[in-house]
């Protein structure tokens, strides 16, 4: 038994409902390890944790990435040892120091990969690459538009579409993240722009190939709006709700409507090829300019607050 430090939510609501506890952990079972977390990767969907969004029995401990080393492995685990550096993206329990997990949710990170860019990456760039690679087989050459630019997964997205050969355009959800925005895309718009999508429809008057949205409901007009005939339409996060498309104006503009988790794509059968897509992009320095926002594990309060507040500086992360 070790002691580590978690944060734990007994009920839901704002980010005050969140504190820190500590907690035993006991030796790993059948097919787990026992992970010491170095970094604890922080996402919209934790906030969605907290307030109810996304249902969970309570009490728990909020979060699903993080990476560390192996303190020690469970029976029947075939494929790690103890000393063995890993991440995961998508495994409830993730604000800990250190955490009992399956190892089938675990990904071995490359030598040259640090535990603060898995934790920091995972999820997000998996995100991006289930967008780019399994949702829309992006070409070079496609036009595409991303809502939501400036948040974590759309400033990842949007670096790895333009390296892939497509002409990006962003839109910002704020006037001081445009020039963030702007750093990833060839154009760059901010949301209140009441003209932004006839400015699209300027630079390309057939419309885009493919919209990534992030957004959901609140965007899903312009979204429309800014489509070519015949394009693709991916739905990725929906932070306003479900967009409501009328079904027969789609079909009558051929417009395919793509979707779906992370886990959904990135599973068993794809995240050795995913995820190494994704360390070969971070080798490359496609995300190099994106800037890091370390949290200690003890506020998780502030991170969750800031990320309400859009007061990011960057790509959070939480160090235990």
């Amino acid at each position: 038994m070790t002691m580590a430090k978690t944060i734990r939510i007994q009920e839901i609501g704002a980010p005050s409902v969140m504190h820190a506890v500590d907690a035993m952990i006991g030796d790993p079972g059948s097919g787990e390890v026992r992970l010491l977390q170095d970094f604890v990767g922080v996402n919209y969907v934790d906030t969605m944790v907290r307030d109810g969004r996304f249902p969970m029995s309570l009490p728990t401990i909020p979060g699903f990435e993080g990476a560390g080393i192996i303190g020690k492995v469970g029976g029947d685990v075939r494929h790690y040892a103890a000393g063995d550096r890993v991440g995961y993206f998508f495994s409830a329990g993730g604000y800990a120091s250190e955490r009992l997990i399956s190892a089938d949710a675990l990904i071995r990170l490359p030598a040259d990969i640090s535990t603060e860019q898995a934790a920091t990456f995972l999820a997000k760039g998996l995100t991006a690459w289930m967008a780019l690679f399994a949702l829309h087989s992006l070409q070079p050459g496609e036009t595409v538009l991303v809502q939501g630019a400036s948040g974590s997964v759309g400033t990842i997205l949007s670096r790895w579409a333009k390296a892939l050969g497509a002409t990006v355009i962003g839109i910002a959800g704020s006037v001081d993240k445009l020039a963030l925005v702007a750093s990833g895309a060839d154009h760059a718009f901010h949301a209140a722009d009441p003209v932004w999508p006839e400015k699209v429809r300027g630079l390309t008057p057939r419309g885009v190939d493919v919209v990534y949205d992030l957004v959901g409901k609140a965007t899903a007009a312009q979204s429309a709006f800014v489509l070519r005939d015949g394009g693709t339409f991916v739905g990725i996060g929906a932070v306003t709700g479900q967009p409501d498309y009328d079904p027969a104006i789609l079909a009558d503009r051929r417009i395919a409507v793509k979707g779906g988790g992370t886990p959904q794509y990135v599973n068993a059968d794809t995240v050795d090829e995913a995820s190494s897509a994704l360390f070969a992009a971070i080798r490359k320095g496609l995300f190099a300019d994106l800037p890091v926002v370390r949290y200690p594990l003890a506020d998780a309060q502030t991170v969750h607050q800031d990320i309400l507040s859009r007061r990011l500086a960057g790509l959070p992360v939480m160090v235990t």
